[in-house]
């Protein structure tokens, strides 16, 4: 897929990120569409199903918070890559835009360059996930990389796409200690900052959706996933 493929929703109430911010995405070949609230985003992602969205939190009408929601809760739109592009830079504010379901949060501003490459680093998994086998069983864990969604049992799980990368990665390898780092790495990728707290949020809301039992903390080292309530 060529960046002339890729379309891009730009989010944000101030007219002149709107000019910014479009211009150096169009320049790197990436069609660029504009929303300026929350329910025009909405309501514009429906119709347009972006392959990425650049989403501000502090907006007239919707917010970004309530935006990300209502994109998530949205089946046509579940794939879309969602990241907050804001000036609030706040632990609670980057755990509730995760909670919302984001994939990253980029705090403004930010250099056109460091945007870019963001960007890019964001959209590549547009090019590589094909190439990861369908589905994976684990226990009575089904993974569907397709769709993107989980099924425990006969029970279908659809999950935000951070949260179903980390449980990727964690069932990858069942009963390894992952550690942070590691995590953040393989999750967020190099070049993308996130707070502290970030991992924490996405295990909490993996161990409601999956059962807390398959998560085990170690402290001051990360997480693994074990099958049963022993070390399997």
């Amino acid at each position: 897929m060529s960046n002339n493929d890729i379309k891009i929703l730009l989010v944000d109430d101030e007219p002149d990120i709107l000019e910014i911010v479009g211009y150096n995405l169009k320049n790197e070949g990436y069609q660029v569409f504009t929303a300026k609230n929350g329910q025009e985003a909405v309501k514009t992602a429906k119709k347009l199903v972006p392959h990425l969205i650049l989403l501000d939190i502090m907006m007239p009408e919707m917010d970004g918070i309530e935006a990300c929601e209502k994109i998530r809760n949205t089946k046509s739109l579940e794939e879309v890559i969602v990241a907050f592009l804001t000036a609030r830079g706040e632990d609670y504010s980057q755990v509730a835009g995760f909670e919302a379901g984001a994939d990253d949060y980029i705090t403004k501003p930010i250099k056109p360059k460091v945007l870019i490459s963001k960007v890019k680093s964001l959209l590549r998994r547009l090019k590589t996930e094909k190439l990861v086998e369908t589905s994976t069983k684990i226990g009575d864990i089904i993974i569907n990389r397709d769709e993107y969604v989980v099924f425990k049992g006969e029970r279908k799980i659809t999950l935000p796409r951070k949260e179903f990368e980390l449980l990727s990665l964690l069932t990858s390898r069942p009963g390894k200690v992952f550690k942070r780092e590691a995590i953040l790495d393989a999750v967020w990728g190099n070049e993308v900052v996130v707070g502290g707290r970030t991992i924490d949020v996405h295990i909490r809301k993996l161990r409601e959706k999956i059962g807390d039992h398959h998560f085990k903390t170690v402290k001051g080292v990360g997480y693994k996933f074990v099958l049963e309530n022993g070390d399997k």
